[in-house]
Order: structure tokens, then sequence, then C-alpha cells
């Protein structure tokens, strides 16, 4: 049996990346959280803000430190698997990485030092701006890596000499074409993400009946979040869209499961792609409603996937489910949003039984999201490595054999799979402790108890008459 070196380094790079991409994603949007009720604090006070905050960074630091771990071995694969793409691509991604280390990682480490051990023994101002600091620092980091990424999608400000792409303009290459919409999107996919979680375990306490007070404002200040940054990832989506469409036409083709260039083109609600075929099986779909979107047209001209040969095709399935996966998802998010402010009044949003158990599940679904996002760019992005210029064959390590890319996924597999399990024991010992443990010595609990009716304060929601 023969073993594919350049399909089998796609799968290790795949896996890794989408395993690592979870971590940030989601302390980039906890990270500004944190520094939000870190502020709220500073102005008021008020020993709520303090204790939600006390919570939140111990969860922020296991997750950082597990996107640590499984990110800083991301490099190492440009010189094991794909050592041809990375002396093509030194010129431009070896400063770009490297001011991400410089900018944005010290930055992280030193402000972080300080937020989880310099409460008490630093100013309160010192504090905040540590907060403050390690919020930027991770939207640093996104800002690099995204340059990175995006050049690699929609390559600008640089030539190709001898094999190398020689920088002719950094600000070109560093703010190509796609780099604004990307970095947009992922900014508010990280917000959605971080809300979610945040939504999802405050929905949890608060059934156990756990700091009520404390929960539910958290609870409110994610359904404010979420009502302005999910429509509005869902606007930045579509700009996104009509970038990808002018740039990686084949890419839209596959999202939208369209074979021929065509006008008057249907929203595929669901279809089975037949790339041997060139066609689609049992489609379902709204009649002329991607020539709108895409077009703003009903009788708009959308690409085909056929314009290109066969080789030069993403992987039509994946590609088209997995952008349903995630606006489907997407448009979920919208609607726990908007219910959460129909629920606004008399509390019900807090109270109610049927939209709390809801929420729960919904802390994992941005990253599905997430997920099926990245599927949908980097898969859609096949066969190329550098959009046109590089492909994945051209790219990978000459000397690399289907064994060895074999004999390095399984160890990534299982060192992350370790990884991952002592991540999520450490992340339950969090969550099972929950606030009271943030509590310190339980004279701020107390205060908060003497504020609130001994029913909320004691006794389960699911046990609680009236909305439970």
């Amino acid at each position: 049996m023969d073993l594919d070196p350049v399909l089998l380094s796609r799968i290790q790079f795949a896996f890794v990346v989408s395993f690592h991409a979870i971590f940030p994603v989601f302390t980039i949007g906890l990270a500004s959280f944190i520094a939000f009720l870190e502020t709220c604090a500073y102005r008021t006070g008020n020993p709520l803000y303090t204790r939600l905050s006390k919570f939140w960074i111990k969860v922020f630091a296991v997750v950082f430190g597990m996107g640590v771990v499984s990110g800083i071995v991301m490099s190492f694969q440009f010189g094991t698997n794909w050592s041809n793409f990375a002396q093509a691509t030194a010129n431009f991604l070896g400063p770009v990485l490297s001011y991400e280390v410089v900018t944005a990682f010290f930055l992280e480490a030193a402000f972080l030092g300080i937020l989880l051990f310099g409460r008490g023994r630093v100013p309160g101002g010192i504090y905040l701006l540590a907060a403050f600091m390690v919020a930027i620092g991770t939207f640093i980091s996104s800002f690099w890596i995204l340059a990175a990424n995006s050049w690699m999608h929609t390559p600008a400000g640089t030539v190709m000499e001898n094999g190398m792409h020689q920088v002719t303009a950094w600000g070109e290459a560093i703010f190509n074409p796609s780099f604004w919409y990307r970095f947009a999107h992922m900014g508010l996919a990280s917000f959605l993400t971080g809300a979610f979680v945040v939504a999802s375990l405050s929905a949890w306490f608060l059934l156990k009946g756990r700091e009520v007070e404390a929960n539910r404002r958290a609870l409110s200040l994610c359904l404010w979040l979420l009502l302005v940054i999910a429509p509005a990832q869902l606007w930045v989506g579509d700009l996104h869209g009509l970038n990808t469409l002018e740039h990686q036409p084949t890419k839209v083709a596959a999202m939208e499961g369209n074979w021929e260039t065509s006008s008057n083109v249907p929203l595929l609600l669901f279809a089975w792609p037949d790339q041997q075929a060139q066609t689609n099986h049992w489609e379902l779909g709204i009649p002329g409603l991607a020539s709108l979107i895409l077009k703003h047209d009903t009788e708009g001209v959308v690409p085909g996937i056929s314009a290109v040969p066969k080789d030069e095709q993403p992987p039509v399935g994946i590609v088209f489910w997995s952008f349903r996966v995630m606006v489907g998802l997407g448009m979920l998010m919208i609607a726990f949003a908007v219910a959460g402010l129909l629920l606004r009044p008399g509390g019900r949003y807090w109270r109610s039984r049927w939209f709390l158990k809801g929420l729960v599940p919904m802390g994992v679904a941005p990253f599905i999201a997430v997920l099926a996002g990245w599927f949908v760019t980097e898969m859609g992005r096949a066969p190329w490595l550098v959009y046109g210029q590089m492909t994945h064959a051209e790219g990978v390590t000459p000397s690399l054999t289907g064994g060895m890319a074999l004999f390095s996924l399984i160890g990534y597999i299982v060192v992350y799979a370790l990884v991952f399990t002592a991540g999520l024991y450490y992340l339950s010992r969090v969550f099972q402790a929950g606030l009271e443990e943030a509590s310190g010595d339980g004279e701020h609990a107390e205060a908060e108890h003497a504020k609130r009716p001994f029913s909320a304060a004691h006794v389960p929601l699911e046990q609680q008459g009236g909305h439970a």
C-alpha cells in the first residue's frame, strides 16, 4: 500500500491547526471579557465583578496554556513536512511570524503573570492595565497570524525570483486584499465564542442555583453582546464572501455547489455533490437566491466549479457541507441572541428553564462553526498553498516519505489527545469549584446572600416556581 506524503502532510497540518484554533479563538474573546470585568470592578468597587473575573481568569489560564502547547509545534511542520514552501516564502512568512512572537507573545506572557499572581500585590490601576495588555496582546497575535494566512490566499506585495518570494512592498503584503475581511471575521468569531461559552456556563450555574446574582449578571452582559455581534458577523461574513468571490471564485462555486457558470443560480439548502460526475444529486434550493446574495441580482452570473480543470478543484463535498454547518450555526446563534432580548421583561432570560437548558450546549456551537469555517477557507483553497502560485505537491518536503508522515501524524494525535484530556480535566475542576471558590474567604458571598431572597440563593432553578 502506497502512502501519499502530500495527503498525509495535509491531514497532519489540518489536525494540528484545527486542534490549536479552538483555543485562541476562545481566549481572544475571553481576555476582552476579563478586561471589561476588571474595568467594572475598578470603577464601581463591586465585588461581584471581581469574583467573576477571578473565576474566568482561571479558565483563561488553562486554555491559554493548552493553546501554547498545541501551537508552538506548528511552525516545526514547515521544516519537516513543507520545506519547499518554507524556503520559498521565508522572506515574508519568516519575519511576520517572528513579529507575532516579539510583539504579542512576549506582551501576553509578561502581563499574564501580573494577571494571575498580581491581585492585591500591585496597585489596582496596574492590575487593570495588565488585563488590557493581555487582551490587546491576543489581538496583536491574531493580526500577524491572519496577515500570514491571508497572504497565502491573496498574495500581494511580492514577486517570484529564482523560486523565492521577494517582498517588494511590505504594506501591500501584510494588508493584502483579503486581510481586513478575515481579521474582522475572526475577531467577531472570537467574541461570539467567548460570549457563548460564558453564557453557557452561566446558564448551567443558574440551573444549579449557584451564585445566582453573579451568573445572572454575566449572562445578561453576554446576551447584550451577542445581540450586536451575532448579526454583525452575518454582515461581515457576507462581505468576506464577496471578497472571496473576487479573488477565489472556484472556492465560492464549491461553497454554493454550482458546477456550471450561469445566471439565476439557486441557493442550495441540500445537495449531494458528485465531483467525479461534476454534478449534484438530490438538489433542494431557492431559485435565484445565490445570484442575489453574490451579485445582488437574481440574474447575476455566478462562476462554476467546472470552469477550472479537475486537478485544480477543491474537495467540493467537504467545502459545500462545511459552509452550511457554519452558516446554520450562525443563524442559530442569532436566534438565541434575539430570544434573549425577547425574554428580557421580567428577567425571564435567566428564569426560563427551557432557555437556560438550550444555552448550555450552545457553548460548543461556536467552536464547531469556527472549525467548519476553517475547513471552507483552507480546503476551498486546494490545491494551492500560495493561491495560484504554489501547489501542495510543490511545497512538500522532497525527501518526505508516506511512512514518515504517517508516523508523525500518529504521534501528534496521541500527544494532543493527552493534552486535551489533561486540559479538560483541569477545566472540569475549575467549573465544579465555580465562583464560590473565587469568593475567597466567603465574605463577599455572605454580603450577596443578604441582598437576595433565600429561594433564589439556595434553591436550584429547576425547583423554583414561576417561569422555571
